[in-house]
C-alpha cells in the first residue's frame, strides 16, 4: 500500500515546528529519519493532512554533554551517535545497544529521538533510556517540558507527547565510575525485532535491569546485589509479573524464559566491568 495523500512542509527550526504543531494538532505529524512513520503511512495506520519534516534542521542536528548527560536532538540519526568517538566511554549501554539495531543503512537514516517517540516496546533506544533513567525534552509553543523517560512510555506506541508538542532532544545519563552496564538482546535474525532485550546498571548499592519486548514498553526493576539461587527466584518472579503473551513470533513461557537467562547474563556481565570490580565497595 502506498500512504494517503498529505501536504509536505521542510522545518528549519524548532520554533516553526511547535507553531504548525499549534496550529494543526493531530493533523500533523513530525518526520524526521522516517524509519517508524514511513511504514505506518503506507500501511494507512495513520493518515496524517501534513507532515513536518525536521531532518535537515541544522538546530536539532546535535549530540553534545550537557550537566552529566549526552543530549541528543532530533535530527540527530542513529548512525552519528554510534560513530561518536567517545560514545563507548560516555554512554557504555548505547554502545553496546547500536549494533543490534536493525542495520546501518537504517542506522544512518533513523533518528535517536524518532525511536523514542515511536516507543515500540521492542526498540533498543527506549529501553537504554529509561534503564539508565534518562529525560525526554518536549517542545511546543508554549515552552520547553521535561519528562522523565519512566513516564514518557505509556504502552504500545503510546507516550506523554501531546499533539502540539515534538520531541526536540533526550538525554542519556553518563556513565558513573563503579558501575557496569551491559545490554543483550534475542532475536530470529540479527536486526529483527527483539524477541527479549535486557538493559542493566549495576553498582555497590544494587542492580537495575530493564527487561524490552515483554510488556508493553520498557520496564525497569530495582534489585539489590543478589547472586546465585536469589538471583535466579528474582528474576523468575520478574520474568512472571511482565505477563507475557503468546505471539506469532514466541509463546509467553518462551518470553519469560530468555527474560531469566539474558537477565542474569547481562548482570553478570556489568558485574565484570573494570569499572564495576574497581568501585564495588564490596
Amino acid at each position: 500500500m502506498k500512504p494517503a495523500a498529505f501536504d509536505y512542509i521542510r522545518i528549519d527550526s524548532a520554533e516553526e515546528a511547535a507553531a504548525l504543531l499549534a496550529e494543526l494538532g493531530e493533523d500533523a505529524r513530525i518526520l524526521a529519519g522516517g524509519q517508524s512513520l514511513v511504514t505506518v503511512l503506507n500501511m494507512r495506520l495513520a493518515q496524517p493532512a501534513c507532515l513536518l519534516d525536521i531532518s535537515r534542521c541544522p538546530s536539532l542536528d546535535y549530540a553534545r554533554l550537557e550537566r552529566g548527560a549526552l543530549v541528543i536532538g532530533a535530527a540527530a540519526t542513529q548512525g552519528s551517535v554510534q560513530w561518536r568517538a567517545g560514545l563507548a566511554g560516555e554512554v557504555p549501554l548505547l554502545a553496546q545497544a547500536f549494533p543490534n539495531i536493525s542495520h546501518f543503512q537504517v542506522r544512518n537514516r533513523g533518528t535517536v529521538c524518532g525511536s523514542v517517540a515511536h516507543a515500540d516496546p521492542s526498540a533498543e533506544l527506549p529501553l537504554c533510556l529509561a534503564t539508565l533513567e534518562g529525560e525526554v525534552v518536549l517542545r511546543s509553543r508554549r515552552g520547553s517540558r521535561v519528562v522523565k523517560a519512566g513516564d514518557f512510555f505509556q504502552g504500545m506506541l503510546m507516550t506523554a507527547c501531546r499533539s502540539d508538542e515534538l520531541v526536540e532532544a533526550v538525554r542519556y545519563p553518563l556513565a558513573r565510575a563503579g558501575t557496569g552496564y551491559a545490554f543483550e538482546e534475542f532475536s530470529l535474525r540479527h536486526g529483527d525485532f527483539a524477541i527479549a532485550a535486557c538493559a542493566a546498571a549495576v553498582d555497590g548499592d544494587g542492580i537495575r535491569l530493564g527487561v524490552g519486548g515483554v510488556a508493553d514498553r520498557p520496564v525497569v526493576t530495582r534489585l539489590p546485589r543478589l547472586a546465585g539461587a536469589a538471583l535466579d527466584d528474582a528474576l523468575n518472579d520478574l520474568a512472571w509479573s511482565l505477563e507475557a503473551r503468546d505471539d506469532t513470533h514466541a509463546s509467553a513461557a518462551y518470553r519469560r524464559h530468555l527474560v531469566r537467562r539474558i537477565g542474569r547474563r547481562v548482570i553478570e556481565a556489568a558485574e565484570r566491568q573494570p569499572s564495576m570490580e574497581q568501585g564495588d565497595p564490596q
